[in-house]
């Protein structure tokens, strides 16, 4: 990163890595981390360019993804601090940095195909505890590929000079706190980063529809950019909605049998075709159904909307509070089961449904917790703490607001190091 000025006025080359140098049917994250280890030495190359340029401000720093960690030496080699930008919440952080000792701890009693099971509660400095199902996802069987990756990545990242959160004090002081306790990188809360607005937002039909709604009245339903529901779990939830009798802006993605579907394969298939025989007549008037997207930002802070059935992506979450919106917690992979536990069980700002013997959220439930959330008494009183999350969020962006502050901080300390 420099600290000011134009990155380079000519453009190094990035070649792009061959899918065949990639082992096929790997983990996702594991195909993430491989492709960025291809692309280090395009990453020296790059470095190489620009600080040979005379055209270019010194560079002072090396802001890295979490996957992209292993270029903390690349940044070593050009004698850089190298930093690492964490998208999700303290409490995740928290457990990366836990994860390589999970075993030490002599907790897990197993992790054999997927089913995790612990001997108690996992309990992290600062956080709340943690049962088996809220990190069923995390804890991979150690023979998979992914546990591998993670393990290599979360040592790795404590190599680095420090690491950008995307949370704020407020919203996660015990956690935060608790990172910063001089045995871990420094770590920089400057959250929560999120989009001010959508693209093409403003020739929305469900906005427009939005309009229409009297106020407080609509549950906004998305699983994200790319999360997706088994075929039975489609159906109930379709059916729970219109059972619910209440308003509901839906954004619908053709089922599959992965969660990860959306983002592993572009959907060809029209979402509509898999909706119960019916269902866009019956729920006409009080239910609006739009294909893969819509404009969360815009709709999350629209009157109408009243709260978020949501995957509990991080991103969706920074959303929601920055909007005051409460929330039905329906986790889907990665860390969303870590995040649904905290939102549900420490900030209480969202209601998590009940899932049978198969895993299934059964339409009755899905109809209960929608109530609750529009009708209820509790609805009410997650919408009261939402709402003070938000003003603390809209404190920590402020002129002297604590995220500011650390970024004004962190930015202090690169521009002296240009010095």
């Amino acid at each position: 990163m420099h600290s000011h000025g134009p990155l380079s006025r000519s453009k190094p080359s990035h070649p792009t890595i061959n899918p065949h140098d990639l082992p096929p049917n790997a983990h996702p994250a594991s195909l993430m981390f491989l492709t960025v280890t291809h692309s280090l030495p395009s990453l020296s190359q790059a470095l190489t360019s620009l600080t040979a340029s005379s055209h270019t401000r010194r560079l002072v720093a090396l802001v890295l993804d979490t996957f992209s960690a292993d270029a903390v030496e690349v940044a070593r080699r050009f004698g850089l601090p190298a930093y690492v930008y964490h998208p999700s919440s303290a409490t995740a952080l928290a457990f990366t940095f836990y994860y390589p000792s999970l075993d030490e701890d002599e907790i897990v009693i197993s992790r054999k195909f997927g089913e995790l099971v612990l001997s108690e509660p996992l309990r992290l400095p600062g956080c709340m505890p943690f049962d088996a199902r809220d990190l069923s996802d995390l804890v991979q069987d150690t023979s998979s590929d992914f546990h591998a990756t993670l393990v290599h990545l979360c040592k790795r990242i404590r190599h680095a000079d420090g690491v950008i959160v995307n949370s704020f004090l407020h919203l996660e002081a015990s956690p935060i706190k608790a990172l910063q306790n001089g045995k871990n990188p420094p770590v920089y809360p400057v959250g929560p980063i999120v989009q001010l607005s959508s693209s093409n937002s403003s020739s929305s039909e469900c906005l427009a529809w939005l309009d229409d709604q009297p106020e407080n009245s609509v549950l906004y339903v998305s699983f994200g950019s790319g999360g997706t529901l088994s075929y039975e779990q489609f159906d109930e939830l379709a059916y729970g909605l219109e059972m619910s009798g209440h308003r509901f802006l839906w954004v619908v993605r053709a089922p599959n049998g992965s969660a990860l579907s959306g983002y592993l394969n572009p959907q060809k298939e029209d979402p509509f075709e898999y909706l119960p025989k019916g269902f866009r007549d019956r729920t006409q008037g009080r239910g609006f159904v739009v294909k893969s997207w819509a404009p969360q930002v815009e709709v999350l802070r629209h009157g109408s909307t009243c709260g978020f059935l949501t995957h509990c992506g991080w991103n969706s979450t920074l959303e929601s509070v920055m909007s005051g919106k409460p929330l039905i917690a329906w986790p889907l992979f990665a860390e969303q089961r870590l995040n649904a536990a905290v939102l549900s069980g420490e900030f209480k700002v969202a209601l998590r449904p009940r899932v049978n013997e198969k895993g299934i959220v059964e339409r009755e439930e899905v109809s209960r917790v929608v109530k609750c959330v529009i009708e209820g008494e509790e609805g009410k009183e997650m919408g009261k703490r939402m709402g003070v999350f938000k003003d603390a969020a809209i404190s920590a962006l402020s002129k002297d607001g604590s995220s500011t502050r650390t970024l004004e901080t962190l930015a202090t300390k690169w521009r002296n190091m240009e010095i």
